[in-house]
């Protein structure tokens, strides 16, 4: 009869308690909340606001960085992640957006955000019309597109490395940030519920004043009324987290901003709206108030200002 190596069996139940790094449960916390964020930065920085509406430039090291840990964190491929994005606001609350709790109810959006992305994620010909201008080096074809699922299969094997049997916790809390944070919380509920700075023709919303947790995100409203603007917040109490990185990055030339939303420049008042002002404050999608004579919402209105 052979007697188990007790030492070996010592080292393993070790392991499964503690991992390599024996840290204690707060620090594991911790650790789960910094990566969470670090993948939260990168959908917003280089997915949304780089990939998906041209509102910047990144230098290749963080360009580089963010795809990595996309494909370790998340397993999404940027040409379908920036595809199904510019598809919702070509396609903003009719029933071919690919997620607007409008058209499919907000249950859906929220609980099934993750799989109404992976349907439409399927649907080639969104891929082709709306994916256009993605990255296509050789490392995009071969590693991150060919093999999406590999990169959250290696994250789980480093969780399960460092943290023993906790590591599976970890990566589960990984796995389903994004799916609940931006597929629920910002598609579903920042187009139900909220704030509006704007009238938006959509139902965007602004769902907190502070982007923090969701690092800008949810200033959707503002978004939605400027969407190729690298900065999301507009009103002075409001605060995006994901501009005060790209402020950074750009202090050491790391990002190049396009645009960000105009600034508000007063004039003399005027009793009633004239055609130039009616006209701007059509094309950026904001009611127009001069005095209490006129206000412009609609082209219609428009228009009818004009011809008076």
């Amino acid at each position: 009869m052979l007697l188990p190596d007790w030492t070996v069996l010592n080292s393993t139940v070790d392991w499964l308690a503690n991992g390599l790094w024996g840290l204690s449960w707060w620090q594991v916390l911790l650790y789960t909340l910094f990566t969470t964020h670090i993948t939260i930065a990168a959908v917003t920085i280089f997915l949304h606001r780089t990939q998906a509406h041209r509102a910047m430039d990144l230098h290749p090291i963080p360009s580089h960085f963010f795809r990595f840990w996309l494909w370790l964190g998340t397993g999404m491929v940027t040409k379908e992640w920036v595809a199904i994005h510019r598809k919702h606001h070509a396609k903003c609350e009719t029933p071919d957006d690919p997620h607007s709790p409008q058209t499919r109810g907000i249950e859906t959006v929220f609980w099934r955000g993750a799989e109404l992305y992976r349907a439409e994620a399927k649907n080639k010909e969104t891929v082709a019309k709306f994916g256009l201008g993605t990255p296509n080096d050789w490392i995009e074809r071969n590693l991150y597109t060919r093999f999406s699922w590999q990169g959250v299969g290696l994250m789980l094997i480093i969780n399960l490395a460092l943290f023993g049997a906790i590591g599976a916790a970890v990566w589960a809390v990984q796995m389903a940030w994004i799916p609940v944070t931006a597929a629920g919380v910002i598609n579903g509920i920042g187009h139900y519920w909220g704030y509006r700075n704007f009238e938006a023709p959509d139902a965007s919303t602004n769902v907190s004043p502070w982007g923090i947790i969701i690092g800008g995100e949810e200033l959707h409203n503002n978004h939605h009324t400027y969407p190729t603007s690298a900065r999301f917040s507009i009103k002075p109490y409001e605060f995006d987290l994901g501009w005060f990185y790209i402020s950074l990055m750009s202090r050491i030339g790391w990002a190049n901003v396009k645009k960000v939303p105009p600034k508000l420049r007063l004039g003399t008042i005027k009793p009633v709206a004239d055609a130039f002002i009616a006209f701007t404050g059509f094309v950026r999608r904001e009611p127009v108030v001069a005095g209490a004579d006129a206000v412009v919402n609609s082209f219609d209105q428009l228009v009818e200002l004009v011809l008076a």
